[in-house]
């Protein structure tokens, strides 16, 4: 019996699965899995509010998760699926783990170092470049942020209001 290729949209519907998690959790709703030969082995969801720290960001959970499973820090020939475009910290932990290629869905105009602020991954001077695909279900990965912002907006609104005793 043959194992079933997943594509791109499946395993970002995935990773939208996982910025579900973060914020259910008060964070802001990113979510990474790692892929290895049509598995998983490594996801994550940005925990850095709830950590303390401030490199819990989705991308670094799964690469963690995946340098365990694979018992090595190299993690050739996978692809992480971000729901966001990664920062230059997530993007500088994507070189140095020399993953294949990252697929992300919506961009990130002020931080992000895939292609729109900064292009940390296929900077030539860097020792390893990493194929991008940006754009998968980014539509839904930018309306799932978007209401996410609009509801902590509203919540800090109504939070104002109960202080200065308005109702």
């Amino acid at each position: 019996m043959q194992q079933e290729l997943y594509t791109d949209e499946y395993w970002m519907r995935y990773a939208l699965e996982l910025a579900k998690k973060a914020d259910n959790e008060g964070e802001i709703p990113v979510g990474a899995v790692l892929i290895l030969d049509n598995e998983i082995i490594g996801e994550g969801w940005n925990r850095p509010i709830g950590k303390h720290d401030p490199t819990a960001h989705a991308e670094i959970m799964a690469l963690q998760q995946g340098g365990g499973a694979l018992q090595n820090y190299r993690l050739l020939n996978t692809t992480l699926y971000v729901t966001l475009e990664p920062c230059v910290m997530c993007a500088g932990a994507m070189v140095h783990s020399r993953i294949q290629r990252l697929v992300y869905g919506a961009k990130d105009l002020k931080t992000g170092a895939a292609g729109s602020l900064l292009d940390v991954l296929g900077h030539p001077g860097m020792n390893h470049q990493v194929e991008v695909i940006s754009g998968v279900l980014a539509d839904a990965c930018s309306a799932y942020l978007s209401d996410f912002f609009k509801r902590r907006r509203e919540q800090i609104k109504t939070m104002k209001k109960h202080k200065t005793g308005l109702s």
